[in-house]
Formats: structure tokens, C-alpha cells, sequence
């Protein structure tokens, strides 16, 4: 939708036309732009509340930086990106201030909002081999304007390194437990806390590990209640699912 468009239905709900719920659809339903390699969704945050993020792996460092320009031009004013190469991050640099992680991959494009959620993200790694997929869903919280209190290194070899942790675990309105090897931690994590657990099993592990399969299995079997699993290695869906975990909770105190 160009801004002639915008303007003129805007002046329709002004003149009485349009109601407000009706021109709040059409944008809704508006618009992307094609690039041909691209097309990026500009109104994804006034219908999801979260901007589109740029997945990084697999994509050319051109195709990284023209997609953040076309969504910079249209106004968005966080950009994240995952699973950027340093690469990528430094042709995106020759135009943009980035501010890039190597250790979890994430690039972010403008500035990091003021945290508007009512509670705490806890993000708790099991070890510090896991600390890349944690760092990926506590810096994609952070993106999304939630308070992070990260625990790292608190895996259940060792479980009173957790329990010196009592309190934010109990305190925390979500909680992101990231765990390789047998995933026990999710588990540990789900039996302390009364908020929703979001277990990411990572891919750190010996042999029968197979990649994090050993895990993934342990989590989606957790004895547990209230322990919800994403797929091996995703810290950026668990930031994401956070994030929204913490909006309702927004929506819930308002009302």
C-alpha cells in the first residue's frame, strides 16, 4: 500500500466513510514488496505485533542487505536477523549501524526497544557448549522489548548450581531452558516453576546424542507439566514464543 493510498483511507475514516475496524483490515491486508529474491512483509508487526525478521543462512550478503534497506526505507525500526554470517554483517555495515554477535549469530538493525513486558524472561543454558543457541533466544527476547535474566552454566550435573537460582526461577513470567546431551534441565526447570517452560534442545552431545534427537525426545517426553518444545537448536523460536508469552501478559493486566 503506497502512502496515497494510506492517505486516502485515512480520509475516509475521517470523513465518516470508513469505520475504524474496517480500515484497520485493509491495513492489515496490505502490503510487501517483491524483489524478486524477496518479499518482504512490512505490515507483520501491525497484524502480528512483531516485525519480520531476516533469517539469515542461505541467503547472499546482497540479498541480506537489500532486504534490510527496503524494510528500513518503509520504516521499521528494529531489524533482526539470525544466522547472519560475519560476512553479511559487514556488507549490511557499509550502509547500516549494526550491532552483530558472533558467538549466536544475530545482527540487529537499529536500536533495541525499552522492555515493555510486565514479567521476566528467564533464558537458562544447561552449559556453556549450549550458550550460542541461548544467546540467540535471549538477545531475540531482548529485540522484542522483554527484561532477559539469563542463568547460564546451571545443568543438572551439578544441580545446585540451578538451585542458587531459586528465586528467578520462580519469579520469572517465562523461563527458556536450553539443554544438549539428555535434556534433563527442562524437566529440572518444569518441576520449580509456575510459569510455561520452553525447552530448546541443542545439538551438543557425543555419539548417541545423534544431534540433539536424544534431547528433543527427553524434552517432548518430560514428566513435567507445562513444558512446551521447539525444534533442535531454534533459540530464535523460543525468543520469539517468549516474547509472546509475555505480550498476553500485558493484554492480561490491562484488562
Amino acid at each position: 500500500m503506497e502512502q496515497k493510498e494510506v492517505r486516502a483511507l485515512l480520509e475516509q475514516v475521517s470523513s465518516g466513510e470508513l469505520d475504524i475496524d474496517e480500515a484497520m483490515l485493509k491495513l492489515k491486508e496490505a502490503p510487501f514488496e517483491d524483489l524478486g529474491f524477496a518479499k518482504p512483509d512490512y505490515h507483520r508487526a501491525l497484524r502480528q505485533g512483531i516485525g519480520e525478521v531476516i533469517y539469515g543462512a542461505g541467503k547472499t550478503q546482497e540479498q541480506i542487505h537489500d532486504i534490510v534497506a527496503s524494510m528500513v526505507q518503509q520504516g521499521q525500526k528494529s531489524i533482526l536477523i539470525t544466522r547472519m554470517s560475519s560476512e553479511a554483517a559487514e556488507a549490511v555495515e557499509q550502509d547500516f549501524i549494526i550491532k552483530y554477535d558472533k558467538y549466536s549469530r544475530i545482527g540487529l538493525v537499529g536500536e533495541i526497544p525499552e522492555p515493555d513486558g510486565i514479567g521476566k524472561v528467564v533464558v537458562a543454558a544447561a552449559g556453556t557448549s549450549d550458550l550460542p543457541v541461548a544467546e540467540e533466544a535471549a538477545q531475540t527476547a531482548e529485540c522484542f522489548g522483554n527484561e532477559v535474566i539469563r542463568l547460564y552454566d546451571v545443568g543438572v550435573a551439578g544441580l545446585h548450581r540451578l538451585l542458587a537460582h531459586r528465586k528467578e526461577i520462580m519469579t520469572a513470567r517465562v523461563i527458556v531452558a536450553v539443554a544438549g546431551m539428555e535434556g534433563a534441565l527442562a524437566s529440572v526447570i518444569g518441576g520449580l516453576a509456575d510459569c510455561p517452560v520452553i525447552a530448546v534442545p541443542t545439538s551438543v552431545g557425543y555419539g548417541a546424542s545423534f544431534g540433539g534427537v536424544s534431547a528433543l525426545l527427553a524434552m517432548l517426553n518430560s514428566c513435567a507439566s507445562g513444558v512446551s518444545v521447539v525444534n533442535i537448536d531454534n533459540g530464535f523460536g523460543a525468543g520469539y514464543m517468549s516474547a509472546q508469552i509475555n505480550r498476553l501478559a500485558i493484554g492480561a493486566e490491562e484488562k
